[in-house]
């Protein structure tokens, strides 16, 4: 492997094993890549899933899907960015040149959604070849990604702030705004309060909505979420959570629900607490072979538009530079999203209070 560049990453060499933390050889940027000098990623549950074989991550693998740094150098063709540039690495490309690209679903490219098993970047000292996940392997100290998925960031917005951006904000705040379009008054149900389903509250608040309904069965998530707009909150656990949103709306059932929390039963459920001709947005993947049994009247009759949610339905070039103004005028508040910062050599305790809910978002602070 050509390359001269040592980063330092946390490198996940097998299932269910710790991170192998220490150095790795980077590839050369390659014509259209961009090498970014990583300041900080944030530490999501989707990493923790691949970790136990529950996504498609081929180790030795670095996980994480977005980040934030500085460039350090670019591949031939590269005009858009030069080194020294602050940027946001974002998982979702946008190539303009694909046939989901062109019919206006960057969200769906294809250098993303088709290019399993995920690129190679670099070479651990023992020959192995590392892979980089969701196009990013972001708990690196360094990082290769397209120059499609490289954005800008301004020089006053935080790196600890600007990484919540290419994960939490663009699915979440984006399947309010891009996917179920809310609209000021409606009711918002949204199951789940981990760090998509609290971003999810945030977004529904900042749309007007008249009735946010948080559903989750940890109570400091609950706390957390009415703290920043849910109007009703429910627990799962207590009882039946389809019959309680339908007896906060009326009996008809929420005009929009979010699913945010993972499980099979919690997509049942969102189909379910949707009233007829509601929407549905689902964010939540249990396993990458997880099947949903839904009632066939709810899905045909009753007319409800049920959507997936691929990153929030991103389109980088119009979204991130209105989400990036949300945190800059203070419409978003990152505050209570970020629990703890971690070094690379603490990524096992990033993954397993991830895992235990101890953490709303980690972040690695690596410059």
């Amino acid at each position: 492997m050509r390359g001269g560049r040592v980063a330092r990453a946390a490198v996940m060499t097998g299932y269910f094993e710790p991170f192998l933390v220490g150095p790795m050889r980077m590839r050369d940027p390659a014509a259209g890549e961009v090498l970014v000098r990583t300041a900080a990623a944030p530490f999501c549950s989707t990493d923790w899933m691949g970790w136990k074989a529950m996504r498609r991550t081929i180790p030795p693998v670095v996980l994480g899907h977005t980040a934030v740094g500085t460039v350090e150098a670019v591949g031939d063709g590269v005009t858009r960015l030069s080194p020294g540039d602050r940027v946001l690495v974002a998982g979702t490309p946008q190539c303009r040149e694909c046939y989901y690209c062109r019919v206006g679903r960057p969200d769906q490219c294809e250098l993303l959604m088709g290019g399993l098993p995920y690129p190679i970047v670099a070479e651990l000292p023992d020959g192995r070849e590392v892979r980089a996940a969701g196009l990013v392997g972001a708990y690196a100290s360094q990082l290769l990604a397209y120059e499609h998925q490289v954005h800008r960031l301004p020089d006053g917005l935080p790196f600890d702030t600007a990484c919540l951006l290419g994960c939490g904000i663009s699915s979440a705040v984006g399947a309010v705004e891009n996917i179920a379009r809310v609209e000021p008054g409606q009711s918002v149900a949204i199951l789940g309060l981990g760090h998509l389903g609290l971003w999810a509250v945030q977004g529904a608040r900042l749309a007007g909505a008249g009735e946010i309904i948080g559903v989750d069965g940890h109570g400091g998530r609950r706390a957390l979420a009415a703290s920043m707009g849910a109007t009703n909150l429910l627990d799962p656990t207590a009882g039946d959570p389809v019959e309680a949103v339908r007896a906060l709306t009326g009996g008809r059932g929420a005009d929009v629900v979010i699913e945010a929390a993972g499980p099979e039963i919690a997509t049942r459920q969102a189909v379910l607490m949707a009233r007829r001709a509601g929407t549905v947005v689902l964010m939540g993947v249990a396993h990458s072979t997880s099947e949903v049994v839904l009632p066939q009247l709810a899905m045909t009759t009753q007319g409800k538009a049920i959507h997936g949610c691929q990153n929030g339905r991103v389109t980088p070039d119009v979204d991130f530079p209105r989400w990036i103004g949300y945190l800059q005028d203070g419409l978003l508040d990152p505050a209570p999203f970020i629990t703890r910062r971690y070094d690379l050599s603490e990524a096992d305790e990033a993954l397993r209070r991830s895992m235990s809910l101890d953490d709303v978002t980690g972040v690695f602070a690596l410059g």
